[in-house]
């Protein structure tokens, strides 16, 4: 069929976008497929063409090809019968990697089941701190591994309950993998869910770790950005604005930290290569650029997905790309709901914490065998 086309051409092809665009053209008269039901939302076909920047936008750039093949070392879903597929094409072209993504995939637009098919894009990073394996002056908060007794089902104590009660901390006595200096810091590690600290070791010499997810005391997460807001107490409320208003009233720093009852524990892993992301729910490295977090009930770990995004400050904040659906969050929830991995370090911070802007998404998935 894309050979009878190509005849059909007056004027001839001569680059491989013209391929593309060929292959394109021919997909365009195919019969659409059904929608597909997901728990929490609802996927409706659509043609490559409706994809914002599919038409101008490398989708394929080696990083997005790269995170796919990470998706491929713990695949899940319906496409790992494509990975073979896509690990031979790693070694290929862009436009030989759209045309196989055309001839094999299948945009879906999600909507809620309700029917909007906008919704909420957020960021996320992991952040980078000093530490001390020990408690020394100016490194006093602790990082915990999981207690025994928290069983990922049963709501454990509240972060104040662990900071207050003597039962609590005789039972998190000795679970100490390091201290840090900055409690907000430490609030800030919690939220990300993962982090990499620099820690001063007992022997005086330093080495980087990660601090991987574990576990959380399964307490409902409470943002203290909404917290200072509901209190009239700032308008900022970026990391920087909070620490700031920290700075002049230092006598609230529990009340703020209090407001957050939820607490995640860590384990501690070696980093043999610092350009490595930490691992998502789904068990594989995260891209940053690439990888996001979603709701499970509405779009499987494993997914790529075409994500399109602009945010109030313009370009800085503009995103038509493939992604991956790598993780996911307990605040990520509902149809059209992603956390965008923004990467590691401050530069990267800074930006996550800019993003909070309007998202549409289409997954790319597999067709059906004819």
């Amino acid at each position: 069929m894309i050979v009878g086309f190509l005849a059909s051409c007056s004027t001839p092809l001569t680059s491989s976008q013209d391929v593309v665009q060929a292959t394109i053209a021919v997909e365009d008269t195919s019969v659409l497929p059904a929608p597909i039901l997901q728990t929490k939302s609802r996927w409706m076909p659509v043609r490559w063409r409706e994809l914002p920047g599919w038409q101008d936008n490398d989708a394929t750039q080696h990083e997005a090809w790269s995170a796919w093949l990470k998706s491929c070392q713990n695949a899940a879903t319906a496409s790992v019968y494509l990975c073979p597929e896509i690990r031979r094409l790693s070694n290929t072209n862009s436009a030989d990697q759209r045309q196989w993504m055309v001839k094999t995939l299948q945009p879906y637009r999600v909507e809620s089941l309700q029917g909007p098919t906008e919704g909420l894009l957020t960021s996320y990073y992991e952040p980078v701190l000093e530490a001390s394996r020990k408690w020394r002056p100016g490194f006093t908060i602790p990082l915990y591994r999981s207690p025994v007794n928290v069983n990922g089902k049963t709501p454990w104590y509240t972060r104040q309950e662990m900071d207050t009660l003597p039962q609590v901390k005789a039972q998190l006595r000795g679970l100490e993998i390091a201290y840090v200096a900055d409690p907000i810091d430490a609030l800030i590690l919690h939220i990300q869910g993962s982090g990499r600290v620099n820690i001063l070791e007992e022997d005086g010499s330093k080495r980087m770790a990660r601090l991987a997810y574990a576990s959380t005391n399964e307490q409902p997460y409470k943002s203290v950005g909404r917290w200072l807001l509901d209190q009239g107490s700032t308008r900022d409320v970026s990391w920087p604005g909070i620490k700031s208003w920290l700075a002049r009233n230092p006598h609230r720093l529990n009340e703020l930290l209090w407001s957050n009852p939820r607490v995640v524990f860590f384990r501690e892993e070696a980093m043999p290569d610092t350009q490595i992301g930490p691992k998502g729910a789904q068990g594989v490295p995260l891209t940053p650029g690439r990888s996001i977090a979603v709701d499970r009930a509405s779009i499987p770990y494993g997914t790529p997905v075409w994500l399109s995004s602009s945010g109030s400050e313009g370009a800085a904040q503009r995103f038509q790309k493939m992604v991956f659906a790598q993780d996911t969050g307990s605040a990520i929830t509902g149809a059209v709901r992603a956390d965008y991995f923004m990467g590691w370090g401050a530069e990267a911070g800074d930006l996550a914490g800019r993003i909070k802007q309007p998202l549409q998404m289409w997954v790319l998935w597999p067709k059906s065998p004819h």
